[in-house]
């Protein structure tokens, strides 16, 4: 009977649980520039971090590019509001290289493909909605 009692409780103490909705978001990358290294992926789901910093990032993935491509589903984030950010790390040394102005040599790209001329485009401005609804993004890398 106690047991019975303080599983009951312990149910009701986490509604989180029980509340969270699966999720699937299914990220596409194009124009890696070569099936070398590793794309490696962040989600934030606030601009603290952003866009690069992984110890700030919700989820951070590495996958291995295909044919300059990559394909990644997620199926574990609660509904809310996310951004992403993806670079072809191409030497695998797994950081983004940067030539002698400070501007990338490898590969980049955000959720919501924004144009990226001399800053990086803010949270909001790559920021999508994830629902109960299955989403899909293109993300094209620069």
């Amino acid at each position: 009977m106690i047991f019975l009692i303080l599983s009951l409780f312990l149910q009701l103490g986490n509604p989180t649980v029980q509340d969270k909705v699966n999720t699937k978001l299914l990220i596409q990358i194009h124009h890696t520039k070569s099936d070398q290294g590793k794309i490696r992926i962040l989600i934030f789901s606030s601009e603290k971090g952003f866009p690069d910093q992984p110890e700030h990032a919700l989820k951070s993935y590495s996958i291995t590019p295909k044919n300059k491509a990559g394909e990644l589903l997620v199926e574990d984030l609660p509904e809310g509001k996310y951004a992403v950010s993806v670079i072809h790390d191409e030497d695998g040394n797994g950081k983004l290289n940067t030539n002698a102005v400070g501007y990338p040599s490898e590969k980049f790209g955000f959720s919501n493909n924004p144009k990226v001329y001399f800053s990086i485009p803010s949270f909001e401005k790559v920021a999508f909605q994830l629902t109960k609804e299955a989403k899909t993004i293109l993300i094209n890398l620069h």
